[in-house]
């Protein structure tokens, strides 16, 4: 390796030669400085965001649905959101989910949820009594409500919560909007009534049960103009009939969020080793590493299984991490 050229002094003194030693020495002082100044720096600390709330409201909306209002004990106002975000709820018995914003983003006295009966964590909800303190961490994002022109909006559902502010932020807005709305039946779609103050040519009531059979995503993305931002939420079979469908429309941009587990599509098996408690698992191509971890260790951590809370993430050896509900291939964790 040559050694680096500097230009030549600017003359006899031998300036250009001190002017570099002072350099090299002051470079040396400041990397002895940060060292010692890094060993006396306090350790970061992790930022709890966890917001205690309590509830004000327990309403039914719909068979098997009620909404809760939360707010600070004392009243303060909450932190802002916008359409399409949702909070992580840790419920009495210490399970975490997510529930989508379904209330009015101008309105911080309270947040408002709704949530249909369909496992542990949904029927322990479905107890819970004005009075009750909960907490939560957000409100966060994962399906943003980006601004355009005009929008078709699709909900199944339970699927209508993160609609819902968006179609009335749509119409707040004056852009040209129009909602689909499918469920089994009338009785089980919560906010119809609610939803019935906007304008009756834009929302189309679609219950299976006056129709005959489930909507086909044909049905549901009819009259689709070119150029709109679809928006879809509800369950697995319907947003996979819009998702196919949608390459027979002009439409421009697609969002989806879906409240169940995505499908593992394409999978192979593969093997995870768990360090800590000496198990090797075969993971097969339709199964998820969660699932197959929780059948040695049933207390594994995990919230959303859709890869966005990182409630599931397990440490590797080599210091990064796994998102055990949707990361897939061989690893060893820490575990």
């Amino acid at each position: 390796m040559t050694a680096p050229e500097f230009p030549p002094r600017l003359d006899g003194t031998g300036r250009r030669d001190r002017l570099m030693s002072t350099l090299v020495g002051v470079g040396a002082a400041y990397r002895r400085l940060a060292r010692y100044s890094g060993r006396r720096r306090p350790p970061v600390r992790a930022v709890d965001r966890t917001l205690p709330l309590v509830v004000t409201t327990v309403r039914p909306e719909a068979d098997d649905v009620v909404s809760l209002r939360l707010a600070r004990p004392e009243g303060e106002p909450l932190p802002s959101w916008r359409p399409g975000a949702h909070l992580d709820l840790t419920l009495p018995s210490g399970l975490v989910r997510q529930y989508s914003l379904c209330g009015d983003p101008g309105d911080l006295s309270h947040y408002r949820v709704a949530v249909r009966r369909i496992g542990a964590a949904s029927g322990e909800v479905h107890t819970l009594k004005p009075g009750t303190k909960v907490d939560v961490r957000g409100p966060r994002n994962a399906f943003p409500f980006v601004a355009a022109d005009s929008y078709v909006f699709i909900a199944g559902g339970i699927g209508i919560t993160p609609i819902l502010p968006m179609v009335r932020a749509a119409d707040a807005r004056g852009a040209d909007w129009r909602l689909v709305y499918t469920g089994r039946s009338r009785e089980s779609m919560p906010f119809v009534e609610e939803l019935s103050d906007l304008p009756g040519d834009r929302v189309w009531f679609r219950p299976d049960t006056e129709y005959g059979i489930p909507a086909s995503g044909v049905e549901l993305l009819e009259g689709v103009p070119d150029g709109v931002s679809v928006y879809c939420c509800g369950p697995a079979p319907m947003i996979t009939g819009v998702r196919v469908d949608l390459e027979l429309t002009g439409a421009k941009a697609v969002y989806f969020e879906r409240f169940s587990t995505p499908p593992i599509v394409g999978g192979r098996p593969y093997t995870v080793v768990l360090r800590r408690s000496g198990h090797t698992l075969a993971v097969p191509a339709d199964r998820s590493t969660l699932d197959v971890v929780r059948e040695v260790l049933p207390d594994v951590a995990f919230s959303c299984r859709q890869g966005f809370c990182g409630t599931c993430a397990v440490a590797t050896p080599d210091g990064g991490s796994v998102r055990i509900c949707v990361d897939r291939g061989p690893a060893v964790l820490e575990l």
